[in-house]
């Protein structure tokens, strides 16, 4: 065992976790640490080095020496060996991150991903890991969940989620393998034979298991016979004997990261089923989409990728053009597969594309960038989104969305296929055997290449035109072929200035559309309302009841601390809401099934 890393919760009032990692045969002179300076799903630079409070370095050979240790740039440090044949790295992290990118503690639970705990070293990224997961001392009833691999020599004799060694192939596995510390609710079920496990923290009376768990397994057996109609095999059974669901229960949290075996979660408590309930609401529907969204990317995102992420550099960004395919494709499927199984019915599924199509029709960002930008700029300008965002950027998951639906469908109209053919050739020539045979991904140019080998159907305009460009989607083009329409009700209800706004104590503008009537009138993020025509802002909605197309008003607002009075002129009322028609009986696309005759 040449690379042992010692975990243990030693302050949890305080957040911190000591990391101790043993290292046999360092480089003689000098060995390099690196940290990741992100974590794969989420794509952004997040500096998780920064959270190191203390590291050290001493040598192990015979008497314990003190040894030297630099840091180099942000993420990297290097230690003189000295020729040490055994050096140990000791280092505290503080975990006060409550979202599933990185580390949290406290008396309650625990919780990390390895890219932000665990010390690469430099030069033996490829040999195996130990890690010894140790109990608090607080907290010898906690238990431990990950999909890591127990160290035994019985393994089918270990003991689940007890403190002890676990094992990964190699670094890139050891990171993607999140674990869970604590007495969580806990259940468990199997898909096509396969156990799966859920754990939910945090507060959540009357949570129903029960139900959670039997509308899961509809949606995991469904996703293992999508990619593999003829085995149903699960494709994590490469790396692991099981798939975690780890779910982190807060007030009004939502958000997934996947990984190889298991995902990460947030949800709302209010999203979840209270037992008894019988009813589907739109919050539950909104956690099973999230299931459905972060199992999917088991085949789609962890084994077929894009060739950018083959491998990940973990030190710096990784721009691909393709997050359009690998997040809004997954973003069609999981609320799609909701309908297929029955979990949600074809009004609440069409309500569902509808919020999407709403979504795109009232963001000016979407015709300043294209989807493919969209995906590169991920890094800089999505997961930075600033007051402006709407009028200049456009989501690759919403209309990423929206576009493999008029794709599906534009495929469907011009073969005997579907975008499900695709996807599963997808799955067989990049993702099945992408951790055990040779791993390759999809470049940035060969999606409609092979779109055209599997269905015949040419898409290079239909990407040029939305994909690369920014042309107004035609939904009706695509719709019409098949019974379908979408309509809009252009009632108008109340005249909308193009804001938004919180009002926890005053009025604050948040965001200002680009040509809305705020925007004529000169009006700013950051401004403070605070009257109209000489009536105090308290209910917004309720003073702009009163006014109609053409009418005028004067409004004052704070800017910093300075008052400023702007001539406000209404000539926009509220964007129309959009509707999908079927317009003949029994027609439904949606649950079209082929198989790939190529």
């Amino acid at each position: 065992m040449n690379l042992i890393y010692t975990i243990k919760p030693i302050d949890l009032a305080g957040h911190r976790f000591h990391i101790q990692l043993d290292i046999h045969h360092p480089d003689p002179r000098e060995q390099l640490l690196k940290l990741p300076a992100w974590i794969p799903g989420s794509y952004m630079i997040r500096d998780f080095s920064k959270h190191i409070e203390h590291i050290e370095a001493v040598s192990l050979d015979k008497t314990e020496k003190k040894l030297k240790i630099e840091k180099l740039n942000s993420h990297t440090w290097a230690v003189t060996t000295l020729g040490a044949d055994h050096i140990k790295i000791s280092y505290t992290v503080y975990a006060c991150d409550t979202s599933i990118r990185s580390a949290y503690l406290d008396e309650k639970r625990g919780f990390f991903n390895g890219s932000s705990v665990f010390l690469a070293v430099d030069g033996k990224e490829q040999e195996p890991c130990w890690v010894h997961i140790q109990a608090p001392e607080e907290h010898k009833d906690w238990k431990v969940y990950t999909t890591l691999p127990e160290a035994s020599k019985h393994p089918k004799k270990a003991k689940r989620h007890h403190f002890g060694m676990y094992q990964a192939r190699h670094y890139d596995d050891l990171i993607d393998h999140p674990v869970e510390l604590g007495t969580p609710h806990y259940i468990r079920f199997k898909a096509h034979g396969v156990l799966h496990e859920m754990v939910f923290s945090g507060i959540v009376p009357n949570l129903d298991l029960k139900r959670i768990a039997d509308d899961c397994k509809k949606i995991c057996e469904y996703e293992i016979a999508f990619f593999d109609p003829q085995h149903k095999k699960a494709p994590f059974l490469d790396v692991s004997d099981r798939y975690l669901f780890i779910t982190f229960v807060t007030g009004n949290d939502y958000g997934g990261l996947e990984h190889r075996s298991s995902t990460a979660l947030l949800a709302s408590r209010y999203d979840l089923p209270v037992k008894g309930q019988k009813e589907t609401s739109a919050d539950y529907i909104k956690f099973l989409g999230l299931v459905s969204h972060e199992y999917f990317h088991t085949w789609h995102v962890k084994r077929i990728k894009p060739q950018a992420f083959v491998p990940y550099q973990l030190q710096k960004e990784n721009h691909t053009r393709l997050l359009w395919i690998f997040e809004g494709f997954t973003s069609y499927y999981d609320d799609l597969i909701l309908y297929r199984t029955g979990l949600i019915s074809q009004s609440q599924y069409h309500q569902l594309m509808q919020k999407n199509i709403q979504y795109i029709e009232q963001t000016p960002g979407r015709y300043k960038m294209s989807l493919a930008e969209s995906s590169f700029d991920a890094w800089t300008k999505y997961y930075k989104q600033d007051e402006n965002a709407r009028n200049s950027l456009i989501s690759y998951y919403t209309k990423g969305a929206v576009v493999a639906w008029l794709l599906d469908l534009f495929i469907q109209t011009n073969s005997a296929y579907s975008l499900d053919d695709v996807m599963r050739h997808l799955w067989q020539t990049f993702g099945q055997n992408f951790f055990t045979g040779d791993a390759k991904g999809l470049t940035e140019d060969e999606f409609a290449d092979i779109v055209y080998h599997v269905t015949g159907v040419k898409i290079h305009k239909f990407l040029d035109h939305y994909v690369y460009g920014t042309k107004d989607l035609p939904y009706n083009k695509f719709l019409k072929p098949h019974q379908l329409k979408l309509s809009w009700d252009d009632q108008p209800t109340q005249v909308n200035i193009g804001i938004t706004y919180q009002t926890q104590n005053d009025c604050v503008i948040q965001s200002v559309l680009e040509h809305s009537d705020a925007h004529r009138a000169g009006l700013s993020a950051g401004d403070t309302l605070v009257a109209i025509d000489g009536i105090r802002v308290k209910s917004l909605d309720k003073i702009l009841q009163r006014y109609q197309k053409g009418d005028t008003a004067m409004v004052h607002a704070f800017r910093r601390d300075e008052l400023r009075e702007f001539k406000l002129t209404f000539t926009t009322y509220t964007q129309p809401q959009c509707r999908i028609q079927a317009l003949a009986k029994k027609i439904d696309v949606m649950t079209t099934k082929k198989s790939s005759k190529k």
